[in-house]
């Protein structure tokens, strides 16, 4: 998979997979608590991204650095997915196995799916294979099982359908609509 120049990665690529992790967490808030992306996108903002949460007892660990992320980034790739929920769904469903409804997934595997999908979907200013290589890299953050392989399997799948241009051998003559 291709990855984002290195330059890049050192800068506005850290703040761009920051908010890509920033946006799962929100989405898993959403589904699990049924909040608003609203209200969520305003609580990320304010008290999570960019700031460090201190340990809950005085000398007690480190809190969670939740890191510098780009805000206008996560707050579309919140604010797309959860609009777009019955879409992506069907989309996902679609490119799942049979034995494995999305409904039987993880809550947070759902969020990555989601949140990758919205972005092949709507982001076309992002190559998919950094998208694809992106949330391949946050489902190994969260699961060491298969899950990671369902993550690139599904992405791949969604990628190829929904931009398939990105995907024709570099010798194809044949014009890149």
């Amino acid at each position: 998979m291709s990855e984002e120049p290195q330059t890049t990665r050192s800068g506005a690529g850290r703040k761009r997979t920051a908010a890509r992790l920033a946006s799962v967490q929100a989405l898993y808030q959403i589904e699990v608590t049924g909040s608003g992306a609203e209200s969520v996108i305003t609580e990320f903002g304010r008290f999570r991204l960019g700031h460090k949460e201190e340990g809950k007892e005085e000398g007690k660990g480190e809190g969670e650095d939740w890191g510098e992320a780009d805000l206008a980034l996560f707050a579309d790739l919140v604010r797309g997915a959860a609009s777009r929920l019955p879409e992506l769904d069907r989309m996902i469903a679609a490119a799942l196995s049979p034995e494995w409804p999305l409904e039987r997934l993880e809550v947070v595997l759902r969020a990555i799916l989601r949140v990758g999908a919205y972005e092949l979907l709507a982001r076309a200013d992002i190559p998919a294979r950094v998208v694809i290589s992106e949330y391949l890299g946050l489902g190994y953050a969260f699961f060491s099982g298969g899950e990671p392989g369902m993550v690139n399997g599904v992405l791949d799948r969604l990628a190829r359908t929904l931009r398939p241009q990105e995907f024709l051998p570099k010798d194809d003559p044949a014009p890149h609509r």
